[in-house]
Formats: C-alpha cells, sequence, structure tokens
C-alpha cells in the first residue's frame, strides 16, 4: 500500500481548490515535496500541465501503471490514455 502523503507519477488525485475544484487529474510529474503537475487528457493537456500544490489535492490509492510506465519509458503519455484512465476510474467509482 502507498502512502497517502506521498506523490506518484502516474497517480490519480482529486482537485480540491481553484476552478478546476471537483475534477479528476493524473500526477505526471513530481516538482518538489509541495507541487506536482497534474493533466487529465482534456481541459489539462500533456503539452500544458497546471502546477498543483500537494494541498489543495486529495490522492487517491490509484496508480495508473501504464500512465507510470509510459512517462519512465518515454517521458510522454497520450492525452487519449490520460482520458482513458480517468473514465475508467470514474466508472468504477460510481458502480462503488
Amino acid at each position: 500500500m502507498i502512502s497517502l502523503n506521498q506523490a506518484n507519477i502516474g497517480q490519480i488525485v482529486t482537485i480540491t481548490r481553484g476552478k478546476d475544484k471537483g475534477l479528476y487529474g493524473v500526477i505526471i510529474s513530481i516538482i518538489d515535496q509541495r507541487f506536482v503537475l497534474v493533466a487529465d487528457g482534456d481541459k489539462r493537456k500533456m503539452k500544458h500541465p497546471k502546477k498543483k500544490n500537494l494541498s489543495h489535492l486529495i490522492l487517491s490509492d490509484v496508480i495508473s501503471p501504464e500512465i507510470k510506465s509510459s512517462i519512465s519509458e518515454t517521458g510522454f503519455v497520450t492525452d487519449a490514455k490520460l482520458r482513458y484512465v480517468l473514465q475508467k476510474y470514474t466508472a468504477r467509482i460510481s458502480e462503488s
């Protein structure tokens, strides 16, 4: 199990502050202990991610292995893959 205080690349988050409040995103880069870059493949594309303070995010316990491996291998992930992972995640949480 991962630490919920520790951000990981590929981790799905819920944004709690700002104009994107209530939306889901995926951590695509870790800047330092306080800031990460978040993208969703729709409003926030991989080329223009949003810099977010970790205190403005709720970290889920879900880390997408597809996104994590894609970023570690190529340094990039497609916006379609980000959208797919987030759609799968939202479908899963709406079922429960």
